[in-house]
Order: C-alpha cells, then sequence, then structure tokens
C-alpha cells in the first residue's frame, strides 16, 4: 500500500496508531520518502476506554491511550494528532472531555504536536460550529479543530463560512465528498461537493493563512480506490495551483 500511495504521487499519509509499527514498515516509508503529517488517535481505542468516560479508570485508560499515540507521532515526526468526540452530550461528559483533552494538550505541546478535535455527526459535538465553540471554551492555546469536508456537507454548514470561523483554531483539513446524508468517503465532487464550494474551501484556507496538509480522506472500500485517490489528489491539486495563478496575476495587476 506504501508504494502505491507513493506512486501515486503523495508525500504525506495519516496514520491510525497500530500503523507503521514494523521495523520493516518504517523502513520502507523512509526509503519512499513518504512522512506521516497526522495521527487518529481514536482509532484502536482500548474497549470500553472513552476521553468523557465518567468511569476514572476507563477515561484514563483512554488518555493513557492518547497519551502513547501523541508519542508515537513524534516519532514519526507528524504535526497533528487528534480525536474524535464521545456519544454522550450532557455537560457532564463533555467537561471530562474537555479536562482530558486539556492534559492531553498540554503533553503534545511539550512534544512540538497540535491535538485537535474532528467535529462528528452523531457525537456529542456534530458541527464544526459547536466544536469551535467547544475548543474556544476549553480555552487552551494547543487545542484546534479538524474540520473534514464530508462532515460540513452531513451537517449542512458552510465549508468557507466554516474554515474563516475557525481561523488560527483550524489545525488540520480533511478533504472528501459524500451524499449530504452518509459519511461515504467519495472521491471529490463524486457527491454534493461541487468545483464552486471546493475553490471556496482553497480561498478560505488562502485567507486564514493555513498552512498545514490538505489530506484526503476517501473509503478503501471504493470500486477502485487508488483510482479515486489519484483523481481526487489531481483535482485538489489542479485547484491550489489555479488559484495561486489567480492571486499571482491579481497581485501583478494591482503593482501595475
Amino acid at each position: 500500500m506504501l508504494r502505491q500511495v507513493r506512486a501515486l504521487g503523495f508525500d504525506w499519509i495519516d496514520i491510525q496508531p497500530t500503523q507503521l509499527r514494523t521495523l520493516e514498515s518504517r523502513l520502507l516509508a523512509q526509503e519512499l520518502d513518504l512522512r506521516a503529517s497526522c495521527l487518529g488517535a481514536s482509532f484502536g481505542m482500548p474497549a470500553g476506554a472513552s476521553l468523557d468516560h465518567a468511569d476514572y479508570s476507563k477515561r484514563q485508560a483512554a488518555v493513557d491511550y492518547v497519551a502513547r499515540s501523541i508519542e508515537f507521532a513524534t516519532e514519526l515526526s507528524a504535526d497533528t494528532v487528534y480525536v474524535v468526540p464521545g456519544k454522550d452530550g450532557g455537560d457532564g461528559a463533555l467537561a471530562r472531555f474537555s479536562d482530558s483533552l486539556i492534559a492531553l494538550a498540554d503533553l503534545a505541546a511539550e512534544h512540538g504536536i497540535k491535538l485537535a478535535v474532528e467535529h462528528f455527526p452523531g457525537t456529542a459535538l456534530p458541527t464544526a460550529s459547536e466544536t469551535l465553540e467547544f475548543i474556544r471554551r476549553a480555552g487552551h492555546q494547543n487545542l484546534y479543530i479538524l474540520i473534514d469536508s464530508g462532515h460540513l456537507q452531513m451537517s449542512g454548514e458552510d465549508p468557507a463560512s466554516a474554515i474563516l470561523n475557525a481561523a488560527d483554531r483550524l489545525g488540520y483539513m480533511h478533504f472528501d465528498d459524500n451524499d449530504g446524508i452518509s459519511d461515504l468517503h467519495l472521491s471529490l465532487l463524486d457527491g454534493v461537493m461541487t468545483e464552486e464550494s471546493l475553490d471556496a474551501m482553497l480561498q478560505a484556507l488562502a485567507d486564514i493563512g493555513y498552512d498545514g496538509a490538505l489530506s484526503l480522506e476517501l473509503n478503501p472500500s471504493l470500486p477502485n480506490p487508488a483510482k479515486a485517490l489519484g483523481a481526487s489528489r489531481d483535482l485538489l491539486l489542479s485547484a491550489c495551483l489555479l488559484q495561486e495563478a489567480v492571486a499571482t496575476d491579481r497581485s501583478r495587476q494591482k503593482r501595475e
């Protein structure tokens, strides 16, 4: 898979805590010059553990797991670790989630890593706006939001506005498409995403000065996942290059 991803032109990969654990896989990634940009620390969480659990031991098990994931991300020189909210939207659960995140954000800061929360429909923080409000309430300088374009489509939020509202709290960006209802992780423009909405998102990212990775998060069960990844990469790259060209031309016209 690493060879296939590199052959498609990718330089960076997002990983889960169980991946790149063998010496063989680490050496292959190094040989291919594939670097990890982000780690999803909610994957592989111990059974019954969660960052918002009312049982201290189960909550601590989750904190310890994410802490180990942060340390692993440091080994890989990744710059972002993210988690997904729990299902309980009650005040008590959200307060416990916040306490867990603050402790982990401190640890992540010590390692030079951003800690992000992904807004996720069906969880305690289903929208980008609610997630951003939660993060700002927590008040930790190393706590960010991970924005997912597909999740925005499901929650009915304007993607460009969500990015602009996040501003310097945007820690990472996932691109994927869907039908506006289910989290299908389709190739870009295969769902309800349009060229106009994609361009608007990229412009918003430029407006806030976002300089992180642009990650494609597609479903591996698609009929041809490699083709979908390649097509989405080419589309995203072309849109970025076109936007840069337009910006350069406008800047030249202003100088003239």
